[in-house]
């Protein structure tokens, strides 16, 4: 028994990792490309661990993939592998076209493949999970009631534009091959590990080096923010018990606009880190919105709830403060990951 996962060097895909062999000493075989958002470095804790495999490698490359598939026999193909950063997509599209669709496409013809080779009872216990995002749905008013899984796909980025297309395509291999499929679209995510381009690990990496904290627009976008660990978790329920074609939405229930939480990442550093210069807010700045910057994400996850009794274990209060913890206690880590073309990324998207 053993699963494969791709992306698994990222920061949701190795949270992933970590803590399924946490629990379970079923294997697992990591498939990243290691691009500016993989880290090796995050599943260090693994060296030499029988259980974990790590292969540097490309989902579209078929060759590679058809490889994995036939050596190590998965039960199981869980795919977290994807360009994720909406204000890259919008400067440069191409490659969240190619990863999103055409990497996709490549793991789905390739599970096919693979899963019509299979016994009867093999192929009924096989499964391809899709993690997909909340934005394929658009953008909310503060009156709309919350994502349920049959909400119409309105994505308004290039980002949620590429995820919403490999959501079809995984649903079209389900309905024209049977392939069984799960696809689960999960709201914000935040936690250890996270790569500092992203809001939370942002304002705090820009905060300890008592840099600018950029909020875009007016700060008031909202959006549904879920512990990572949480959405490991719903992951494994869905894995083991999901009906085979569904989509699962997965929400942390905790609606908060950016400012509030800039605010309080702000109110944690200054009890756990004070600056002698005064309380961190003094760094906030406000810069021009980005383009289609959707206004309101919120999930209903009543469905994994109910069908899968999952609900997240933390709540924002905890998990914003394990978060700023762990960015405390790793100074090494987040040195590492800021080469000099993240910085000069960063100041490029940021301009006030």
């Amino acid at each position: 028994m053993t699963i494969l996962v791709t992306g698994g060097a990222g920061f949701i895909g190795s949270n992933f990792v970590l803590d399924w062999l946490k629990g379970s000493d079923e294997p697992v075989v990591t498939l990243d490309a290691l691009t500016y958002a993989g880290n090796l470095e995050n599943l260090a804790s693994l060296q030499g661990d029988a259980r974990h495999t790590f292969v540097k490698g490309d989902i579209c490359d078929r060759a590679l993939v058809d490889q994995l598939l036939s050596q190590h026999r998965p039960r199981a193909l869980i795919h977290f592998a994807a360009e994720s950063h909406v204000d890259r997509s919008i400067s440069g599209p191409g490659a969240f076209m190619r990863t999103n669709i055409e990497g996709t496409y490549t793991l789905l013809e390739a599970a096919r493949t693979y899963w019509s080779g299979l016994s009867d009872a093999d192929k009924a216990a096989w499964r391809f999970h899709h993690v997909s995002t909340d934005e394929v749905y658009g953008s909310l008013s503060a009156e709309d009631p919350p994502f349920a899984e049959t909400k119409t796909y309105e994505p308004n980025s290039p980002y949620s534009a590429s995820k919403a297309a490999s959501d079809h395509l995984v649903r079209a291999w389900h309905h024209t091959y049977g392939l069984p499929v799960l696809t689960t679209n999960c709201s914000n995510n935040y936690g250890p590990l996270h790569f500092p381009e992203k809001l939370i690990p942002l304002m705090i990496v820009n905060a300890l080096a008592g840099k600018a904290l950029p909020i875009y627009g007016d700060g008031k976008n909202v959006r549904d923010w879920l512990f990572v660990t949480d959405h490991a978790s719903a992951i494994r329920a869905v894995l083991q018990g999901g009906r085979v074609g569904e989509t699962y939405n997965i929400g942390g229930w905790n609606e908060m606009t950016n400012l509030e939480i800039v605010h309080t990442v702000c109110e944690l550093l200054d009890e756990l880190r004070p600056d002698a210069s005064g309380s961190y807010k003094r760094l906030i700045t406000y810069v021009k919105d980005r383009p289609g910057h959707d206004r309101r994400y919120a999930i209903d996850a009543r469905k994994i709830e109910r069908e899968l009794g999952w609900r997240p274990a933390e709540t924002f209060a905890t998990g914003i403060r394990k978060t700023v913890q762990w960015y405390l206690d790793n100074p090494e880590w987040v040195a590492r990951v800021q080469s000099g073309a993240y910085r000069d990324w960063v100041a490029q998207q940021y301009q006030a």
